[in-house]
């Protein structure tokens, strides 16, 4: 069946109607056409039976570096997006710190031929704000396959880096797409970085070179100068107990929308960074306990919409080197599933939130046409995840090219079976299908 289009789908658990419940969908030519409990396939109908496995909406990323063009060596369009399909990820939004950055025109449609080539899953490329690129952002952001403007207030992977307040406020004031923000505040980290770099000696000390203050601060001007603006925010990768105290009263509120990943809710300091080293450094920073617990609260309260990866890949050798000279960042894209699959099992997520935090929300947030429900009209891209599979995290069975996993190790419940790509299976138990067949993402704004 792998590679094969499939024609009708019938199995016990598919997620419906906001739950799982017995269900038929038919398809035709990539998308779900008709969907009820007792549908009957047609005589020349390819038939995929469920039975018990859980039929999910594919999962969509709205955070990867995929690190193509310039640091291949790292990652590159095709590896990165086979261990998307493989965590039951089939559309993506990558990041515009690429050598050469994302700025213009010509770097967008470079991304875009590549991808047409050698992606897996359905993908977009944000277009990355520089203090001199205002003036041309409304055009660029409405270019084809761009799903809006992305924003490092703080400085981490590579050159982009938009800090002052003058230059924030001409970006946010350029164009009407929402902007992903990296919001740390850049005066602070050097501040830091001056004072504490001389005892600087192991990634534990990553918490406080660039502590909640960094986060609290870059937020607090950020929430701001966008409703000056009225600009509508996202704001990436939140970490602290002091971002959260302050975007609880943006919950529901759209202009203000916030973004968690995996690690920073379940991975605490100092903990991760004694066992894992420079393997736990990523920008922002794994903090302690009291900041897990906050972003769960907020979680629960509607605070947080979205969960992404962060994918952000290093070579091992490179995250061999001593801190500081490590990088941050480390690859998540293929685990991020299976890592919110075990949380639902334990009774710590719905499986109605996951789906919500990533699928649905990073659809709606972004304008992301014809995905994220399984209901006529949309792309039949599919996730099958066997519930009851209980198995062991190894990086060196990821399709990462980094080969690394901060999750090396983790025993978990809940693991991808196959993958569909508008209604073909492209991903089944390991194996994949002869050619990859991703498309540019179309966005309604």
């Amino acid at each position: 069946m792998l590679s094969q289009t499939i024609d009708f789908i019938r199995g016990n658990q598919v997620f419906v109607q906001g739950g799982l419940r017995p269900w038929c969908l038919r398809l035709r030519e990539g998308r779900i056409v008709e969907g009820a409990p007792a549908l009957q396939p047609g005589p020349d109908e390819r038939v995929l039976e469920a039975g018990e496995l859980w039929l999910l909406p594919g999962m969509i990323d709205s955070q990867v570096h995929f690190r193509e063009p310039g640091l291949e060596h790292k990652e590159d369009l095709e590896t990165g997006s086979r261990a998307a399909i493989a965590g039951g990820v089939t559309s993506f939004l990558e990041m515009p710190n690429t050598r050469p950055a994302t700025i213009d025109r010509a770097a967008l449609e470079d991304k875009l031929e590549r991808a047409a080539d050698h992606a897996w899953a359905d993908h977009g490329f944000f277009i990355g704000a520089t203090p001199d690129n205002a003036p041309e952002l409304p055009a660029l952001e409405r270019l084809p396959g761009v799903p809006g403007i992305k924003i490092f207030m703080g400085s981490s992977t590579g050159t982009l880096l938009v800090d002052e307040d003058e230059a924030l406020r001409a970006v946010l004031a350029s164009g009407t797409r929402r902007v992903a923000v990296h919001a740390e505040d850049e005066p602070r980290l050097r501040r830091l970085k001056k004072e504490l770099g001389p005892q600087v000696d192991h990634a534990r000390w990553h918490p406080r070179l660039r502590d909640p203050e960094c986060a609290r601060l870059a937020v607090e001007r950020l929430v701001g100068l966008a409703r000056e603006a009225g600009r509508p925010i996202h704001v990436l990768h939140t970490n602290s107990l002091q971002e959260m105290e302050l975007l609880a009263p943006y919950a529901g509120d759209d202009r203000v929308t916030v973004e968690t990943t995996p690690q920073h809710l379940l991975l605490t300091a100092p903990e991760c960074y004694d066992r894992l080293g420079s393997h736990a450094q990523m920008n922002p920073p794994l903090r302690e306990k009291e900041h897990a617990a906050a972003l769960w609260r907020a979680l629960e309260a509607g605070v947080i919409d979205v969960i992404g990866s962060d994918h952000a890949p290093h070579t091992l050798e490179e995250k061999k080197r001593p801190y500081p000279q490590s990088p941050s960042g480390m690859p998540g894209v293929e685990t991020v599933l299976p890592v919110l699959l075990d949380c639902v099992q334990q009774g710590r997520l719905k499986l109605a939130d996951l789906v919500r935090l990533y699928c649905e929300t990073p659809a709606r947030l972004y304008g992301i046409r014809s995905k994220a429900r399984l209901e006529p009209g949309h792309d039949a891209d599919l996730v099958l995840v066997d519930p009851k599979e209980r198995w062991t995290v190894r990086g060196v069975e990821l399709q990462s090219r980094a080969g690394w996993t901060p999750w090396e190790g983790h025993e978990l419940q809940g693991r991808v079976h196959s993958t569909l790509l508008r209604g073909r299976v492209v991903y089944r138990q390991g194996r994949f299908a002869s050619e990859s067949s991703g498309r540019a993402l179309a966005f309604d704004f």
